[in-house]
């Protein structure tokens, strides 16, 4: 891996990847969650668990019919069996079932001692008190066997998981009502930029409403963290650096946007170079869109530097840095929403790089949309992105595509 040293400076040929990019920058800082608290499980969706959940005992504790019908031994064949009680749901079964009996019992309902098998309503007459079945039941028939969902010392939700219905309804039935979850880190989000003015002004004469803040804070807030909004900075070393500071007294780690590239107003790389080690650890990927991508840190503490044009700073946030924010979340097993398609029209990429293609589905057909990075509403208008590259830079129509969800980890 062609890893950059602490200070790196931007050199096209020596671009990374995202994944070279992400490792070089992972082994260069130290990321870890703030620590732990514990919640309710009224507050505990969209957290990150932050210890094993470990069942402590049978689920479910007893035999349980998956069917309303009759509780009865298959041992009787299809030889007609007396009815001799109801079992009704949340209470025992009256007693054992002797030879030759049957007992109603409902979907859900404790199948009594002796009984191994529940014939569904369907598949018997009743004369009376008497069970007449249609066919002979199979031993294990139509009911759920005690522990069949989770077993004593079962490791059912690993530490590291995103908490969703799912997770709580485990959470719930295993009695974990004060739930440990990592604290959310802190972000601090800065703009950068003279001709940015704020969503609520009227933007003048080469001047645009600073919309990527919006943005990026919702895909942090999607990743877990909390933001915090501070003032934009301008075009300037001194104020780019002070907002950094700023930033960096009040939460774990600084999201800065534009001012990334190698313009002579692009001042972010020179600011946190000049505020401590180890600075910048990656300048430049070998992206579209989003080359111009920062990533630094000051001791322990992230500096990510996205690009000023919306399309290429959400992107990024999304499909590289996200890695960097989980690690501070605490997340270790999130998995990419995706959709399996085909294309449509053709997905084109470059050799030795990644392209990020924003996709609109139709259907099962994916169509690229026109990348332009500085379009506000192009992501609004796109389903997901197709990865290209660096390997596979074509897709022709009728080949199969890969969608991946913005903002979507499971």
């Amino acid at each position: 891996m062609r890893a950059l040293r602490p200070g790196a400076t931007f050199q096209t040929e020596r671009l990374l990847a995202p994944g070279e990019a992400v490792a070089a920058y992972l082994s260069a800082v130290v990321l870890r969650p703030r620590g732990t608290e514990r919640v309710g499980l009224g507050a505990a969706f969209g957290r990150i668990l932050a210890r094993d959940a470990v069942a402590d005992a049978a689920y479910p504790a007893d035999d349980r019919s998956t069917m309303d019908g009759f509780a009865v031994r298959s041992a009787d064949g299809a030889a007609p069996r007396r009815i001799t009680g109801t079992i009704r749901m949340g209470h025992a079964p009256p007693g054992p079932l002797g030879p030759g009996e049957a007992m109603r019992i409902p979907t859900g309902g404790v199948l009594p001692p002796g009984a191994d098998a529940v014939l569904p309503v369907e598949d018997a007459d009743e004369d009376g008190d008497r069970l007449i079945p249609a066919n002979a039941p199979a031993p294990r028939d139509y009911f759920t066997p005690r522990g069949d969902d989770m077993a004593p010392g079962d490791l059912v939700l690993r530490a590291g998981r995103r908490i969703g219905a799912p997770e709580l309804s485990v959470l719930a039935t295993l009695g974990e009502v004060a739930v440990e979850v990592y604290l959310r880190p802190r972000i601090a989000v800065v703009s950068t930029g003279d001709e940015l003015v704020d969503a609520a002004a009227p933007p003048g004469t080469g001047q645009v409403r600073d919309s990527n803040r919006w943005a990026i804070a919702g895909g942090l807030a999607a990743l877990g963290c909390d933001v915090v909004h501070l003032p934009r900075a301008v075009d300037e070393v001194d104020s780019i650096r002070d907002r950094i500071t700023d930033g960096l007294r009040v939460a774990d780690a600084v999201v800065l946007t534009g001012g990334s590239s190698v313009g002579v107003r692009d001042h972010v790389p020179a600011a946190i170079d000049a505020l401590g080690e180890p600075g910048v650890v990656v300048h430049g990927l070998s992206v579209k869109p989003g080359k111009p991508t920062v990533f630094a840190a000051l001791g322990t503490q992230p500096v990510i530097g996205l690009p000023g044009n919306p399309t290429s700073a959400l992107t990024i946030l999304d499909a590289i840095a996200s890695e960097i924010f989980r690690a501070l979340t605490g997340e270790t097993q999130a998995r990419r929403a995706t959709v399996a398609a085909v294309a449509a029209e053709p997905f084109a990429g470059r050799s030795g790089w990644t392209w990020y293609v924003p996709a609109v589905l139709d259907g099962e057909r994916a169509r690229p949309l026109t990348l332009r990075s500085s379009h506000t509403s192009l992501l609004a208008r796109a389903d997901g992105y197709v990865v290209l590259g660096p390997d596979r830079v074509r897709i022709e129509p009728g080949e199969p595509v890969t969608l991946v969800r913005y903002g979507g980890f499971l």
